[in-house]
């Protein structure tokens, strides 16, 4: 869905995007995340052909952001970061001039408003304006606008932003009942936990470039496995590595493990029956989580 290669910004007296590559496949939702500054808007707005770069090349579904904008725009949504609302007209009047700008014919307005409100749950509120609703709501009406002609791609900065616990509940629903639908989604946000909860990929940014490409979820192929004992184990490294379907990642006082297993249901009961077999004081056998925002630390911290 998107290639971005070797992609160069600068504002004056300052590299902001630093020969910017990577690929971010269809239908997935990608995290983009950094420090401040390090260049997370300027990339989605050249995305979005709102900035024209230096050089390098964008391409979303084959085609050349910098070279048919236009027809890019037709393609994408684009929330930006400080979103505007037109206070004055009602959400419906919102929606139907987006809708039209974006290319929907007259006669075809009312059904994209229908559609488009009802999947984002505020076609009760069509008759409103604006400034009457509550921030979640309002951001719920600018995403709207966003998706009103369908797009391929919706590119998102910092959505949660302002939202309480519940409203940024409901948005990772609604993110995930978009890409269910078929849109490709890259979310720029700070806050780790929310992003964790509908995030295939991060992209983490330092200081204009990127510095890893990373899948969230875990791999199908193998898992690493937390092993709590009750109290310490002098020979537990022996005894760990005489089972013969586990490899140990990591142990501490001779008393926690890590280990990896094949993501087998059966096989991981095997392991904690032969656990058990070695008279070993177990307390806790689980998958071990590592979560978004311990990723994304580790990467920052290697990077710099």
């Amino acid at each position: 869905m998107i290639t971005v290669d070797k992609l160069i910004f600068e504002y004056p007296g300052l590299r902001a995007l630093d020969e910017v590559s990577f690929r971010i496949n269809q239908g997935s939702i990608t995290a983009l995340v950094g420090p401040n500054g390090a260049g997370k808007t300027t990339l989605l707005r050249c995305m979005a052909a709102l900035d024209q770069p230096v050089s390098g090349s964008i391409h979303i579904a084959g085609i050349d952001v910098l070279e048919q904008p236009r027809d890019c725009h037709r393609m994408i949504g684009y929330l930006s970061d400080f979103f505007g609302l037109y206070q004055r007209l009602t959400v419906r009047q919102c929606l139907h001039f987006v809708a039209r700008a974006q290319g929907i014919p007259d006669q075809d307005c009312e059904a994209a408003i229908v559609d488009v409100s009802h999947r984002l749950s505020i076609d009760d509120r069509l008759n409103m304006r604006p400034n009457e609703l509550s921030r979640g709501l309002r951001q719920r009406v600018a995403i709207a606008q966003a998706i009103i002609h369908k797009p391929k791609l919706v590119l998102l900065d910092e959505p949660a932003s302002g939202l309480d616990p519940e409203a940024r509940h409901e948005l990772a629903e609604l993110f995930l009942e978009l890409q269910h639908q078929g849109m490709t989604l890259l979310v720029s946000s700070h806050i780790l936990a929310e992003l964790e909860a509908y995030c295939t990929e991060m992209l983490v940014m330092r200081k204009g470039r990127i510095v890893e490409q990373v899948g969230v979820k875990n791999s199908t192929i193998n898992k690493p496995f937390k092993l709590l004992l009750a109290h310490a184990v002098d020979n537990l490294a022996a005894l760990l590595q005489s089972l013969p379907d586990i490899i140990v990642l990591n142990i501490e006082h001779n008393k926690l493990a890590l280990l990896q297993i094949a993501d087998d249901s059966q096989l991981q009961h095997a392991t904690l029956k032969a656990l058990l077999a070695l008279n070993l004081p177990v307390c806790e056998f689980a998958p071990a989580t590592s979560n978004l925002q311990d990723t994304y630390l580790q990467t920052i911290r290697h990077s710099s």
